[in-house]
């Protein structure tokens, strides 16, 4: 009997996905955070883990120029973040803001790692036959 990798980890490889593309995002708010004009961006993590289980497709790129799934899943779900307190010079980063939404994304990709480091557990132990 063989051992199907996608429904034995389940969503988990695919939200390692989204919330890694979400912690570059966040990591660009900070860094941005004293540029001038820049607008704090984020995405909706269950609408595009939702959208990604529902193409269930995989795409295969058969030239360099080709955009990747990933481009497409998450370029159009960048949204921006409306901020609390407007700064004059137009940027829309609040840095203990973006710190807290980092800091939860963080958490939750451990979380999501820790799940597939389990299930790994769990089918090496079925195939020891313990």
């Amino acid at each position: 009997m063989a051992i199907n990798f996608d429904t034995a980890l389940g969503i988990h490889p695919k939200a390692l996905a989204v919330r890694e593309k979400r912690s570059e995002i966040l990591a660009a708010n900070l860094a941005n955070a004293d540029t001038p004009n820049y607008k704090a961006r984020d995405m909706d993590f269950k609408s595009i883990l939702k959208q990604s289980l529902a193409s269930g497709v995989s795409m295969e790129r058969t030239h360099a120029g080709h955009i990747t799934s990933q481009q497409q899943l998450f370029g159009a779900d960048v949204m921006y973040r409306n901020p609390s307190q407007a700064s004059l010079d137009g940027n829309t980063v609040e840095a203990h803001v973006e710190q807290a939404k980092y800091a939860e994304n963080a958490v939750q990709y451990q979380a999501s790692l820790q799940f597939i480091g389990s299930r790994f557990s769990g089918l090496m132990t079925a195939l020891r036959g313990q």
